[in-house]
């Protein structure tokens, strides 16, 4: 071979070698280079949600806020999808923080959302169980079981012991507070027969605990004592005070109930000083005035006045409203027994004020919690649509380099970009799917709020519902008294406010006695029981409600005149006959309810007297034989449209008392 051919195959040899480290190098740069700016972008990020953390510790609650949510930012244009729950997880425990738990629910509602997408089963586990606290300390124990219990799903998928257990523990917390002991004291056993098993006695000692509450509230004292020992000698063990001061207060209401004063003052006793030795203020504030009542029944009338005085100085200081509210019943008692009036008028008024502030705090109603499941619903699915638009954005982006790098790769290459660009189009649809899935589920619920659940299950089945006779239900209209005076002495928020925590109570007091609310019209409320399904009790249950509803109104009039602010009176009329019910129109369709009972219930009212429950002659006939229950016979009376009519009131003959025992369960830690 000539030389110069030789030197030209060599040369073009190295050249093709050239060009191929060329390829290798410039492929092995571009994904250096991308490698390190997400490094630098992650670490600016974990930065930015270190910093919120501590601001949150200074209680610097804004810029904590602010600085997740740059934290955020970050993690998202890097597709760093659990890092993003986090961040969503730590803005939720900021505004739990802060009392916003509305707001809070929002996010840990995003941050499962993200968990979701990253595929973390242990961070949607979280913040599911996470949303169940919300809802529990809400006081709406129905959203905080639905949550409880897909927490629960996860946790079991996962094995994870000690989060099955607790998850366990606060749906039993659940059953309790709705009084279903049976199955909160299976809950109970099951999360007992884990804790056991874990040989976790610290966790242990407090699940049976809430075991002796359930035998203690069904009336099975020899079993709650049993299981209140073995938790005593469990938190002893432990060296667990805390515990020891709740257990032996819990035998103290035990041995009162069954009228065993001294031995129920003996554990009392016991309780105040290791509440002490523990620094436990609510423990001994509870002791003191636990010990007060008693010594009060004992006739020891001085030393509860003292106790008792003790008690409320503590609850005071640590702004316990429950506990203040028992310290000033304690002490009304008291005073009242020794014949001071004066001092136990002032306690009873402190009493009332307080109860009707706890009764607010509790009784968040349905129509608030409906317009933010609304409005979360509407936010999520504006998320969503930004979330695709910047995807979209994204893979554009994305396309775009592909292309400008293909110039420097192989043929080969772009086999692989379509692949994953199919792939990645396909897990879009799928997530686009499942989205659209979870707002269906949504919108089934928000129509679920506006109807009854028979008369919904019927509109989604035929499109259409067909109207039904009832041959008795009972018809409850309320009307405000002088509303437009009262009115005129109001801002426009402040009336509509007013208005809005009357109406909250009202619904409420509705779902207690299953009567369903049927409209509001102005200052008047509407409600109808005995549908969509027949019920025999729900004559009874309608004026029990009546009763309630203007038990409320009166103790807000006295809260708004302490306040020196105007309050509304109220008329209540209820009347029992035929009607027709079904729904009208096709836009912002309603159910309601038709018939000449309509119109005699609302002359009811109309001829009724402020702070009474006024019912006719019929609706007498069906409950007078009740034996809770007390009639006035008022006569004929002349009512508009339908002549003289015979009317009665009717009230209670003793006032109910609630035990309800409420207790806040507390977060689980950020996922990390």
């Amino acid at each position: 071979m000539p030389f110069a051919e030789k030197t030209y195959k060599l040369y073009r040899e190295k050249h093709r070698m050239h060009v191929l480290l060329f390829f290798v190098l410039s492929c092995f740069f571009i994904q250096v280079q991308g490698q390190t700016s997400n490094d630098v972008k992650k670490q600016e990020a974990d930065s930015l949600i270190t910093l919120s953390k501590a601001q949150m510790k200074k209680g610097e609650f804004d810029q904590a806020l602010l600085s997740a949510e740059k934290s955020i930012a970050i993690f998202t244009s890097i597709e760093e999808f659990k890092l993003v729950g986090d961040c969503y997880n730590q803005m939720a425990t900021i505004s739990y923080a802060q009392g916003e738990y509305y707001q809070s629910l929002s996010y840990f509602e995003k941050s499962r959302a993200s968990f979701e997408k990253a595929n973390h089963l242990n961070g949607v586990a979280s913040a599911t169980n996470n949303k169940g606290v919300i809802f529990y300390y809400l006081g709406n124990y129905i959203k905080a079981l639905e949550n409880y219990k897909k927490a629960l799903e996860f946790h079991e998928k996962m094995k994870n012991e000690n989060q099955i257990a607790g998850t366990t523990q606060n749906i039993g917390n659940i059953y309790f507070i709705l009084n279903d002991f049976t199955n909160a004291r299976k809950n109970f056993e099951t999360a007992e027969e884990i804790y056991r098993k874990k040989n976790n006695e610290k966790a242990l000692e407090l699940v049976l605990s809430s075991i002796g509450n359930v035998y203690k509230k069904e009336g099975n004292n020899e079993k709650a004592l049993e299981y209140y020992n073995s938790s005593l000698e469990l938190a002893k063990h432990k060296d667990e005070k805390r515990v020891q001061a709740e257990v032996l207060s819990n035998l103290g209401k035990l041995y009162e109930v069954e009228g065993d004063y001294r031995k129920s003052v003996e554990f009392y006793n016991q309780s105040l000083l290791i509440a002490r030795e523990a620094q436990s203020k609510r423990l001994e504030s509870t002791s003191l005035i636990a010990l007060g009542a008693i010594q009060l029944i004992m006739g020891n009338k001085n030393k509860a006045i003292e106790n008792c005085k003790d008690g409320l100085d503590i609850a005071q200081q640590i702004d316990v409203v429950s506990i203040q509210e028992e310290a000033c019943e304690c002490l009304y008692n008291a005073y009242k027994a020794k014949g001071i009036a004066g001092k136990a008028l002032m306690y009873n008024e402190k009493m009332h004020l307080l109860k009707d502030s706890l009764n607010l705090k509790q009784t968040t109603d349905k129509i608030l919690n409906m317009k933010f499941e609304k409005e979360l619903l509407l936010d999520s699915i504006a998320d969503a649509e930004i979330k695709r638009k910047a995807e979209l954005a994204h893979q554009q982006e994305v396309a775009k380099k592909v292309r400008q790098r293909n110039i420097f790769l192989i043929a080969g290459c772009f086999a692989i970009l379509i692949a994953i660009g199919i792939f990645s189009r396909l897990n879009l649809v799928k997530r686009s799917k499942a989205r659209l899935q979870v707002e269906k589920d949504r919108s089934e619920h928000l129509l679920l709020n506006i109807l009854p659940e028979e008369i919904a299950e019927e509109l989604k089945e035929k499109g259409y519902v067909d109207a039904q006779n009832f041959e008795t239900a009972s018809i409850l209209f309320t009307d405000f008294k002088s509303f437009t005076q009262t009115a005129s002495q109001l801002t426009a928020r402040e009336l509509v406010q007013e208005i809005n925590a009357c109406f909250k109570a009202f619904d409420q007091i509705m779902g207690q006695y299953k009567i369903e609310k049927i409209k509001t019209i102005g200052d008047a409320y509407m409600a109808a029981g005995g549908l969509p399904q027949p019920d025999v009790n729900a004559v009874k249950n309608t004026i029990l409600a009546a009763l309630d509803m203007q038990t409320f109104i009166k103790q807000r009039h006295r809260e708004n005149q302490l306040r020196n602010q105007p309050a509304f009176e109220m008329r209540v009329g209820i009347h029992v006959g035929p009607i027709v019910a079904g729904i009208v129109g096709v836009k912002k369709f309603q159910y309601d309810v038709w018939g000449d009972t309509v119109n005699t219930a609302s002359r009811m009212e109309s001829n009724g007297a402020v702070g009474r429950v006024n019912i006719s002659h019929h609706t007498y006939e069906l409950v007078k034989d009740e034996a809770d229950l007390l009639f006035e016979y008022r006569g004929e009376v002349e009512a508009k449209g339908k002549g003289k009519l015979k009317m009665y009131f009717v009230e209670l003959k003793t006032k109910p008392t609630s035990t309800t025992e409420y207790k806040t369960p507390p977060l689980e830690v950020s996922v990390v």
